[in-house]
């Protein structure tokens, strides 16, 4: 595992689920494409895992 991650806004969490939208601001993501360095722990890959499908993550 690497120790941090690289999560990046692709896609706009406006008609996403509430508890979604939460999550993808919790990571830190606002605007899209912006990136955020992350630690690569279960608690990051938990919050990734419920918005995989608004964001595109690379291990640094």
């Amino acid at each position: 595992m690497a120790d941090k991650l690289k999560i990046t806004l692709v896609k706009s969490p406006i008609g996403a689920v509430p508890k979604q939208r939460a999550t993808v601001e919790a990571l830190g993501l606002t605007k899209m494409h912006k990136t955020v360095e992350m630690p690569d722990n279960d608690a990051v890959r938990g919050m990734i895992w419920h918005v995989k499908h608004l964001v595109k993550v690379e291990e640094v």
